[in-house]
């Protein structure tokens, strides 16, 4: 089983226009919605591979019981959601079909009281302890009320359990979470650049792992993804740029890393996997889904270079 964490989750609602333009009104030509939030995205990427995948973190009001029903009706996912009193946000996705570019409006998270806190924390410790738990997702943002350190706090219980743990955030928690040491970390280019301070992926990179990152996996955007670990770096990028929604891509790319760390593939093929679900996360219409065809055309083109 894999567990992934996602202490913002979220209802996401994608509309599809056929052009976008400010300052006027839009019929809007298709409307889906999904469970949201990175780590419920990485999660049913997993489950849609066909992995095992709890999920854990918050979820409150009407929103929130949007969010169970559609969680009940994905195999291989079990929801371990923590109820809380304030409503799950919602994220709205403005998709323009002529362009292909998204403009994303993502609500603030229901406030997490101390009582609700500690309620997930002795979940979560559960969880991570519970025979067969191979891997831990820590993943976007922290809703208001739960503590800037929080991250660093489930990457140390993940590891004291003997889990491999990766992190997805930014900022702060990404600043505090590196601190504690986890198994990787997956940074886009400009959350690494905020990280480090270096714009430069090679050296930010490096600077990241040096911070206490044991593995870290840049996101690269259109040219794939940078790995600096223990035993050594390499670059995997697409065969060719995917046209379409880049939502959710990264996610996509962690769902990759941990299926493949899950199956103790080595780091070349798992790059691959990552590249090539990212690519094909953009070919499809919503986050937290992947086009298969695209996938699996991808995955044997994926170039990977590397010392490893």
């Amino acid at each position: 089983m894999i567990l992934t964490v996602t202490l913002n989750t979220a209802l996401d609602i994608t509309y599809r226009v056929p052009a976008l333009t400010p300052h006027a009104s839009h019929r809007v030509t298709e409307v889906t919605e999904r469970p949201g939030g990175k780590g419920l995205n990485v999660a049913r990427v997993l489950a849609a591979l066909g992995h095992d995948v709890t999920v854990a973190g918050f979820a409150g009001g009407d929103t929130g019981r949007s969010l169970h029903e559609r969680l009940a009706e994905a195999p291989h996912l079990t929801d371990a959601l923590t109820p809380v009193d304030g409503a799950t946000r919602r994220t709205l996705a403005v998709v323009d079909s002529a362009t292909g570019d998204t403009t994303q409006l993502n609500e603030p998270g229901p406030l997490i009281s101390p009582a609700e806190w500690a309620a997930f924390l002795d979940s979560y410790e559960e969880l991570t302890r519970r025979p067969g738990t191979a891997a831990v997702a820590l993943c976007g943002s922290l809703p208001p009320g739960v503590p800037v350190g929080a991250y660093a706090l489930l990457v140390r219980a993940a590891r004291a359990a003997g889990v491999p743990v990766l992190l997805d955030t930014s900022g702060e928690p990404l600043r505090r979470g590196v601190a504690a040491r986890p198994d990787m970390v997956k940074p886009n280019a400009d959350e690494l650049a905020e990280l480090t301070g270096s714009h430069e992926p090679s050296r930010a990179t490096r600077d990241a792992r040096r911070r206490g990152a044991h593995a870290v996996i840049a996101s690269l955007g259109a040219e794939g993804l940078l790995a600096v670990t223990p035993d050594g770096s390499w670059q995997a990028a697409p065969p060719v740029r995917v046209h379409g929604n880049p939502t959710g891509a990264g996610d996509s790319a962690v769902a990759g890393l941990l299926s493949a760390l899950a199956e103790d593939l080595p780091w070349p093929d798992r790059l691959a996997r990552a590249v090539a679900l990212s690519a094909a996360t953009v070919a499809a219409p919503v986050a937290g889904e992947f086009d298969r065809a695209t996938y699996e055309d991808v995955l044997g083109r994926v170039t990977v270079r590397g010392d490893g």
